[in-house]
């Protein structure tokens, strides 16, 4: 009879052995998984470019790809890079193994090298079996985009019905509405793309594309792109030809209405991708313009004038703008303001905004003015689209305070028709000092949000959302040449704003004085190198954004000694600044967002008045050492830039004593942990993003003083829930994004947050629960 032995064995010894097995399987397994993962990503590279070959082919034939496979797409793109990232250090890890990947020279770094092999080529596994039934789908017809009216148009009822019979004929495929600037051409073009949400008329797309001065055919396929469903990272790689070639094969299947507003010379269709409409094709395209000519250039047979408001018309939109109150309010009014309505000659918007300053003129003694004050002006214009301005500089001599005018003449330094953003035009006239941030910038947001609303209000700018949702405000034409002839002081000093942005500009223009140069805009254009030292004593805004910027010299900054706002985002290929920047004594606002800047210059800490400083999107960006001495810095935004966040990290920016607000990104969990323990950092922190895969993990405490914290951001989390810090309550918080987010099983942390207004939740299969206030929209 044999004998047997029962050792005991404590399960945490078990548990022991397990976890260094497993570790050592990362090294061991390490040259095994990285064939794998080699062959493996070739295998999922050729599946999706078979599924993209055939996917576009079907597209070509009219269908629709379905957002799982884009989103399946979009995995495989990042995966990719990751994969190529991860492989470029093999050679490196294989030499530190050796008897057989048991031993190595550095047993730490093989072991982490080891297992984000394995955890990739896991992934990579899973998007390679990923089986798709289905990858298109019949393509549904798209709601019509209704664009948003004035809330008061008049007499424009039989111009409208006249130009809806005439885009209805068979034999129209081109119809051109021509007028003066302010007559109303792209408020009538609004009421016809309106009517299409109603009754689509059999069209399969609805395509409203603003063009304005400055033609760029590759935003208008962009636009186009975007509308009809062909955007995306494949779209973006192709050149012009190459995106014409696949608008035109989509749409030639296509019944479409295409309308083009504000073109200022013939648009090439062919060029862009789009069909010529044909009786056969029976397709549409509608535009506005100013000029006759372009009209006849553009093939519009019988194109329509938008004539300005007979005088009934034009008085009865006075009287609506101005109110029964004010015209009530003094017998003498309504003859005096007949006058007025007169001298805007039909013209709407002249209607619109004078009507707007005249709402609150009470007395009789104040209409009189008006008029003597017009007829002043009249002697400094001429023509009529030059009287026209000077009716409009009355509306704006009448706004209160130099410090709102100063604001709508900023708005000037923007491209034609350009959406611009309300955050960044506050950001700017607090960095000029138009606004005051000595006690504290969000009060004076608060302050310039108001001022858009009175510039609004004014009928001077018009307000509007973007893509995001964020709010954006518009200069309609005539305004802005209104606006620009004053900062020319009617022409007499053209050189002191600077406004060429989005003119193609390959070098700085020739200025003859730079002395006058207060402010300038070179913003969208292609001016590689600042060269030279202009010697600009008065200058306060320098614009570069988005110029292709490579090189800056040392002494382009050393003459400069008021700029207050120096712009330099969206320049991907500028990797240092000059140590001249130190010369720029008075700046307070400095943006390098999107830059390739690889280290912060030296000169930075002499920059002793900034109060913002934006690094987003640094990813080159290798350490932000010295930062601490910008000791008067309110504002840093951090989000999506390089720097790992550790304990030197945020020591440096605690030192920051009058931060206010800040935006990170954390891609690390211990990162986190250090970031979570600054109560000085978590109390000014408004934009959160987490990004870090960490299987181990099982949640995420948000802490008690994120009080200002207003947008969240998690992406690629592995976490099973999110949980609360004691006492701890969101209610500065607007919106949460959560993004293939792995275990992550519900989101009953948004009960604390009562003001929640956007919840955009994608990829995250586990989900089992959204528990949120009522604020969501």
């Amino acid at each position: 009879m044999g004998l047997s032995f029962s050792i005991p064995c404590d399960p945490c010894i078990n548990k022991i052995f397990y976890c260094l097995e497993k570790k050592v399987g990362y090294t061991r397994n390490l040259e095994t998984n990285l064939v794998a993962l080699e062959t493996t990503i070739e295998d999922l590279k050729a599946k999706r470019d078979d599924l993209s070959r055939k996917v576009t082919r079907e597209e070509d034939r009219g269908l629709q790809r379905l957002a799982e496979f884009q989103v399946w797409l979009n995995r495989v793109e990042t995966v990719e890079q990751k994969v190529n990232h991860l492989l470029s250090f093999r050679d490196i890890e294989l030499q530190r193994l050796s008897l057989c990947g048991f031993f190595s020279k550095n047993l730490r770094s093989s072991n982490r090298y080891g297992k984000k092999v394995f955890l990739m080529l896991r992934e990579v596994e899973e998007l390679k079996i990923r089986g798709f039934e289905v990858i298109v789908d019949q393509a549904k017809t798209p709601m019509v985009d209704e664009r948003q009216l004035q809330p008061t148009i008049v007499g424009q009822e039989t111009m409208l019905e006249k130009a809806w019979k005439h885009l209805m004929e068979d034999g129209v495929g081109i119809m051109g509405m021509y007028g003066m600037g302010g007559v109303g051409k792209t408020t009538l073009l609004i009421q016809i793309n309106n009517k299409f949400s109603n009754d689509s008329c059999g069209f399969d797309f609805v395509i409203w594309v603003v063009v304005s001065k400055e033609l760029h055919v590759k935003k208008i396929q962009d636009e186009i792109a975007k509308i009809i469903g062909l955007g995306g990272e494949e779209w973006t790689l192709k050149d012009g030809s190459q995106k014409a070639a696949r608008l035109y094969n989509f749409l030639r299947k296509k019944r479409f209405v295409l309308f083009l507003d504000d073109i200022w010379e013939k648009v090439d269709l062919v060029e862009i991708g789009v069909p010529f409409p044909t009786i056969q094709n029976q397709c549409k395209v509608v535009f506005t313009t100013r000029s006759q000519d372009v009209c006849a250039r553009m093939g519009a047979e019988k194109p329509m004038e938008v004539q300005c408001l007979a005088d009934n018309d034009a008085f009865d939109l006075f009287q609506k703008k101005v109110g029964q109150t004010i015209l009530r309010s003094d017998p003498g009014i309504p003859e005096l303001a007949r006058i007025v309505a007169k001298e805007c000659c039909g013209l709407p918007l002249a209607l619109n905004v004078i009507g707007e300053t005249m709402s609150c003129k009470r007395t009789i003694q104040e209409w009189h003015h008006a008029i003597d004050v017009r007829n002043s002006y009249a002697a400094e214009f001429s023509g009529m689209e030059d009287n026209i301005l000077s009716l409009l500089k009355y509306s704006y001599d009448s706004l209160t305070g130099d410090h709102v005018k100063l604001c709508l003449l900023y708005c000037s330094l923007f491209p034609e028709d350009d959406k611009i953003s309300k955050e960044k035009l506050i950001e700017y006239w607090i960095g000029e000092g138009i606004i005051d941030g000595s006690e504290g910038i969000e009060k004076a947001e608060r302050k310039g949000y108001d001022l858009i609303g009175s510039l609004v209000y004014a009928s001077l700018l018009m307000d509007g959302v973007n893509d995001d949702g964020k709010g954006v405000v518009c200069m309609h034409d005539v305004v802005r040449e209104m606006v620009l002839s004053i900062t020319s002081d009617l022409g007499k000093q053209k050189e002191a704003f600077i406004v060429s942005a989005g003119a193609g500009l390959y070098e700085i223009p020739k200025i003859k004085n730079w002395n006058i140069v207060r402010k300038m805009s070179l913003m969208h254009n292609k001016i590689h190198y600042l060269t030279g030292s202009p010697e600009c004593l008065v200058l306060t805004t320098l614009l570069l954004q988005s110029t292709e910027l490579k090189v800056i010299s040392s002494e382009f900054f050393m003459s400069m000694p008021n700029l207050a706002v120096l712009d330099l985002s969206l320049n991907g290929d500028l990797f240092e600044l000059p140590e001249g920047i130190s010369n720029l004594v008075s700046l307070q606002y400095l943006n390098l967002s999107w830059t390739g800047i690889r280290r912060l210059p030296k000169g930075l800490q002499e920059l002793r008045k900034l109060i913002h400083l934006n690094l987003e999107e640094t990813i080159q960006l290798q350490s932000i050492a010295g930062i601490s001495r910008l000791h008067n810095l309110k504002v840093l935004k951090l989000d999506r830039f390089a720097i790992p966040w550790d304990l030197n990290t945020v020591k440096e920016l605690e030192v920051l004593e009058h931060l206010e607000i800040l935006t990170a990104t954390i891609d690390r969990p211990r990162g986190l942990e250090k970031f979570f323990s600054s109560h000085r950092l978590m109390s000014c922190t408004r934009l959160l993003t987490i990004v870090y895969r960490n299987p181990e993990s099982s949640g995420i405490s948000l802490p008690a003083t994120m009080k200002k914290l207003r947008y969240l951001s998690m992406c690629w989390c592995s976490i099973s829930e999110i949980k609360m810090g004691r006492k701890c309550s969101l209610l500065s918080l607007v919106k949460v994004r959560i993004d293939f987010c792995k275990g992550l099983r519900e989101l009953t942390f948004l009960m604390f947050a009562p003001n929640l207004r956007i919840l955009d939740v994608d990829s995250v299969y586990e989900l089992e629960d959204i528990t949120v206030g009522t604020n969501l929209y």
